[in-house]
């Protein structure tokens, strides 16, 4: 059945409903039509599918997927190609579970370096995030999976981003925080846009008419749904009104009552709330293609190209000649890092890995190694006995490399960071080891 003949065959209520999810990540089905409901996903690195739940912080588990370089590592590579090729990967683990929409790629300008959702934007340059945008999207929707490019717009801080407005001129706009969202939006189509939890000159993004119908739909010709980020809607008419066709999750029985109710008493022309149940309709169809799918992908074969894509992203930082380091050398590997290695930052888009590789592991492979952990990662107080253990290690060795970085709960979705320091710790620790070997090769993991 067409787009239009369901739409004519549908209720009022039926409609207010499909403009809302039926659960956290599902769009709501209506069976007498043959309307079925299909599933989208975190995963702007991975797969953070929950099919029997959901969460919005990833405290709860989810189906083990490939967790590949964040955005801000994958950008490293300046490759558009790279970003392809993981983004195709993506789509193949999507489709394995019946998955219609993964929630990326984020574009998100870094505005500042205290940003604790950095890790998941690709970059502080409008034209490298377009073009590895476009990698990423067009890399998933190849294989017939839909993507959700966010968080439209000017959302570049977590403190208080509920309330925040961006006070932001037209020049900043057009030339910082649009140019990204543009680029996707003209070149790849992508099939929703996740509008932000702020508000843009003083209008909340999922109510802003401007930004949602103006410039996204008129003047950059986007095709596509726009879905709120979850919890961004805050008046479901005003929504409706603004150009938000889909609101997740829902607010149930809240938000349809509020759009019928709307309808009824003439605050809200039906006309308009068509336009968005169109959109629904049209996404619904498009990401049907995956549901009763059955296939699998290469676990082992992912595992490898997001090996590939971290060594093609990693930026050495400066090379006095220690580097590289000839295979017969006997290596001290110092820090927990080493050891148990950060790969991700929290929330949203956390990952439930199918595997991990640690970087003592994988330099045992090619090294004779040592290891110390010299510092722990549950308190930023130096501990005597590590860093004794760390030195001791140090000068037995020909070569060190020691594993730095930022620890978890320093960066994350839900807040920005008060500094930009390492912890006390590891700095005094690498101080000391360095005093010990001056051979010291520094991995920074942040």
């Amino acid at each position: 059945m067409t787009t239009d003949a369901l739409l004519s065959q549908l209720t009022l209520e039926e409609k207010a409903a499909l403009t809302s999810g039926s659960g956290f990540w599902y769009t709501v089905p209506v069976e007498r039509l043959g309307i079925p409901r299909i599933m989208v996903s975190d995963g702007p690195h991975g797969l953070r599918a929950q099919p029997d739940g959901g969460d919005h912080v990833g405290l709860n588990g989810s189906i083990p997927a490939t967790c590949f370089p964040p955005a801000a590592t994958l950008a490293s590579s300046w490759d558009p190609k790279l970003a392809y090729a993981q983004g195709e990967a993506i789509a193949q683990e999507a489709r394995a579970i019946n998955l219609s929409v993964v929630l990326g790629p984020g574009v998100n300008i870094k505005r500042s370096p205290l940003c604790g959702r950095n890790f998941e934007y690709l970059s502080e340059d409008p034209y490298l995030a377009g073009e590895l945008g476009v990698g990423i999207v067009d890399g998933i929707q190849s294989k017939g999976v839909g993507t959700s490019l966010k968080h439209f717009a000017v959302n570049n801080q977590e403190t208080d981003r509920l309330r925040v407005s961006a006070a932001v001129s037209q020049r900043a706009l057009r030339e910082i925080y649009l140019p990204a969202f543009e680029k996707v939006v003209t070149t790849s189509q992508p099939w929703t846009v996740m509008c932000s939890y702020n508000k843009i000159n003083g209008t909340y993004a999922s109510e802003n008419s401007w930004l949602l119908q103006d410039v996204l739909r008129t003047q950059w010709g986007f095709q596509g749904l726009v879905v709120s980020d979850w919890g961004a809607v805050y008046d479901k008419v005003a929504s409706i009104k603004g150009g938000t066709d889909l609101e997740m999750p829902p607010v149930l029985p809240y938000s349809p009552d509020a759009v019928v109710a709307a309808v009824k008493d003439g605050t809200l022309d039906e006309a308009v709330l068509d336009e968005r149940v169109r959109a629904v309709l049209e996404l619904v169809a498009k990401g049907s293609q995956v549901l009763g799918l059955e296939e699998t992908y290469d676990a082992d074969a992912h595992h490898a190209l997001a090996r590939r894509v971290a060594g093609e992203c990693g930026v050495l930082l400066a090379n006095d000649g220690l580097l590289p380091i000839a295979p017969s050398t006997k290596v001290a590997v110092i820090g927990e890092f080493a050891r148990t290695p950060r790969y991700q930052g929290a929330g949203s888009s956390q990952v439930n890995p199918t595997r991990v590789v640690a970087p003592l592991d994988a330099l045992s492979d090619v090294y004779e190694t040592t290891f110390a952990p010299a510092y722990s990662l549950d308190t930023y107080e130096a501990d005597a006995a590590l860093v004794a253990e760390a030195v001791a290690a140090a000068e037995a060795a020909e070569a060190v490399v020691m594993v730095i970085g930022l620890p978890g709960p320093e960066e994350s979705e839900g807040f920005d960071r008060t500094h930009i320091n390492l912890p006390a710790n590891q700095l005094a620790s690498l101080a000391a080891v360095a005093a010990a070997n001056p051979k010291v090769t520094v991995v920074l993991v942040n």
